[in-house]
């Protein structure tokens, strides 16, 4: 459970650091992440 606790507390610090460091790649990322999660389940296989 603490390691849990502690990979998400790393992953805020590691949003918080890229968003930081550069908006636009961190808006690109969070755009990337939204779509694949969004498709993940919504539409066949890929050709």
């Amino acid at each position: 459970m603490l390691w849990l606790i502690l990979g998400i507390v790393l992953l805020v610090i590691a949003i918080a650091g890229g968003a930081i460091v550069h908006p636009v790649l961190f808006v690109l990322g969070i755009l990337a992440l939204v779509m694949f999660l969004r498709g993940w389940g919504a539409r066949g296989p890929a050709y």
